[in-house]
């Protein structure tokens, strides 16, 4: 026992409280990681749930311009009134693919005379200006539309548009800027619209692709970084123990089985070594 008394010193239990620390940075780091991990799963839960849902009338998830559950997005609902085509406008910088482009946002008056903001897809920023080629115009007259509810985005501070453009989807803004009773709790994702518009409609929005993330497998890494730091604390009062005691008889003996044994642990490399040495043709 007295050779290990060096080990009951101020200097390593400052190591031991080094390698706490650590490990309990890593437990939470690890928590961090199963919480978005439990983040993801409940996105795709939500989609799977929601995406292919039966559309219900607006006013049934929307009861007022304001309301919006979470766990309503992605839900199909059905509204019925006139686009208003000139409140189009532009929402910027929405690439997809890995090309730049635009989402098209149409107001939307419904029958009982509020507005719903629907985004009836994306296009393509042109060859030859910063905006799309073509913009199909939205179908005329009464039209029933089918749309994916979505929350509305937060504003994002020193982000400019030009005239006819937006830099965000802040439905307060755009409610501002209609000028009628607008709902500001969501917006929806064109899904469908009757009668089916003359032009091609802009790209729809492809259903999202579950992706959990490698959470899981960095929640177990640093669960096990926590570990390895009171690995490395034993392995550290093991070397300097051996230091200590290098003149006593039962280390050196401890030391010379471990050199024999590294000797014995001959790689492929030097047995292939040993046999060419071996039939070389001597001089």
């Amino acid at each position: 026992m007295n050779k290990w008394r060096f080990a009951i010193s101020r200097r390593w239990f400052g190591y031991l409280a080094v390698a706490i620390v650590f490990a309990i940075v890593c437990v939470l780091l690890s928590n961090w990681q199963l919480a978005r991990r439990a983040e993801k799963t409940s996105e795709i839960a939500l989609v799977d749930d929601n995406f292919d849902a039966q559309p219900v009338d607006v006013t049934e998830v929307l009861p007022e311009l304001s309301s919006f559950d979470p766990g309503d997005e992605w839900r199909p609902v059905i509204l019925e009134g006139t686009y208003l085509a000139e409140e189009q406008v532009l929402v910027r910088n929405r690439p997809r693919g890995g090309q730049p482009g635009f989402d098209v946002l149409v107001p939307f008056r419904t029958s009982d005379g509020n507005v719903f903001i629907v985004d009836r897809g994306w296009l393509p920023t042109g060859n030859e200006q910063d905006l799309p080629d073509v913009i199909p115009e939205a179908p005329s007259g009464t039209v029933t539309v089918t749309a994916r509810l979505r929350p509305g985005e937060p504003t994002v501070a020193n982000r400019g548009a030009g005239d006819g453009q937006i830099a965000t989807i802040h439905l307060p803004d755009l409610a501002e800027r209609v000028g009628e009773p607008t709902y500001t709790g969501a917006y929806g994702i064109l899904a469908d619209e009757s009668p089916a518009p003359v032009e091609p409609r802009p790209a729809s929005v492809d259903r999202p692709v579950p992706d959990e993330g490698a959470h899981l497998s960095y929640a177990f890494q640093w669960l096990i970084f926590g570990i390895l730091g009171f690995v490395f604390l034993g392995y550290a009062v093991r070397q300097e123990y051996r230091a200590l005691n290098a003149d006593d008889p039962e280390e050196q003996r401890r030391a010379g089985l471990r050199e024999y044994k590294r000797r014995q642990r001959r790689t492929d490399a030097d047995v292939e070594d040993e046999l060419l040495d071996a039939t070389a043709p001597r001089p």
